[in-house]
C-alpha cells in the first residue's frame, strides 16, 4: 500500500514503528501516504499487523516512533479535546462489530447522525434507506443479540458509512457473510469512494481484492 507523499494525502505515515510493551517492534519503518479519495486493500498473512495499522489510523493506538498525520494534523500533537471531532470523520468497521446490544438495529446505525445533530426526519430517511440496501429492512427494530453474525456485520457496516466519513477503515468487513453479499457490500464501499471517501479495506480473503481488480480491468477494456 503506497501513495504520493504530497500535501493532499489524507493519511501519512513517516518512519513509523509500533511496539507492544518491551517486546520487538510489531511494525517498523512504515512510510506511505494515502491520497484523498483513493481506495486501498491492506493484505498480508494473519499476524502481520494489519489490525494494528488500522488502529493507528483511527487513533486507537499511538505509534512508538515516527509521525502519523491524519487530515493534515500530527496525531501526536493533538489535544484530547479535539479527538472526538476528528474521529467523527472516520468510519470504522470492526471485526467484532461493537454494536450496542440494548439498541435496535435502526438506533445503532442512527447513532453517528444523532451525535452529529442531524434532524430526526433526515436520520429516519437515511437509516431506513441504508438498512434496506444491506438487506435488513425487516430487522430494523431487532436488537443485535437476536441477529446472526452476518446481520450484525451488516449493521456495523451501515453504521460506519451512514455519515459519509472522509476516511473509511474496514477490518475483515465481509468475513461473516456469503460471497454474494460480500460483493454487494464491497460495491457499497466503492460507491462511497466515488463520493470522495478514502477507503482502506483489510479483506478476510485475497479473493475479494482480486475480484475488485478484475472488475476494474474488465471495465477499462470494455
Amino acid at each position: 500500500m503506497a501513495g504520493n507523499m504530497g500535501s493532499d494525502s489524507i493519511v501519512r505515515f513517516e518512519n513509523v514503528g509500533l511496539r507492544y510493551g518491551l517486546g520487538p517492534e510489531a511494525l517498523q519503518d512504515l512510510t506511505f501516504a494515502l491520497p484523498e479519495g483513493s481506495f486501498h486493500f491492506l493484505t498480508g498473512e494473519s499476524g502481520a499487523g494489519k489490525s494494528s495499522l488500522l488502529k493507528m489510523m483511527y487513533l486507537a493506538l499511538k505509534p512508538t516512533r515516527g509521525t502519523v498525520t491524519l487530515f493534515g494534523r500530527d496525531v501526536m500533537a493533538l489535544e484530547r479535546a479535539t479527538l472526538p471531532a476528528l474521529r467523527r470523520q472516520i468510519g470504522v468497521v470492526f471485526q467484532e462489530f461493537r454494536l450496542l446490544p440494548h439498541l435496535s438495529a435502526f438506533d445503532n446505525v442512527a447513532l453517528p447522525l444523532r451525535v452529529a445533530g442531524v434532524r430526526e426526519a433526515e436520520v429516519a430517511r437515511n437509516v431506513t434507506e441504508l438498512l434496506a440496501w444491506v438487506g435488513l429492512k425487516d430487522q430494523m427494530k431487532a436488537r443485535p443479540p437476536t441477529l446472526s453474525g452476518g446481520q450484525q456485520q451488516r449493521i456495523s457496516i451501515a453504521r460506519a458509512v451512514i455519515g459519509r466519513p472522509k476516511l473509511l477503515l474496514a477490518d475483515e468487513p465481509t468475513g461473516n457473510v456469503d460471497d454474494r453479499l460480500a460483493m454487494r457490500l464491497m460495491h457499497l464501499f466503492e460507491e462511497l469512494n466515488r463520493l470522495g471517501t478514502t477507503v482502506v479495506v483489510a479483506p478476510h480473503s485475497s479473493a475479494i481484492a482480486r475480484a475488485k481488480s478484475n472488475h476494474e480491468h474488465a471495465g477499462a477494456s470494455a
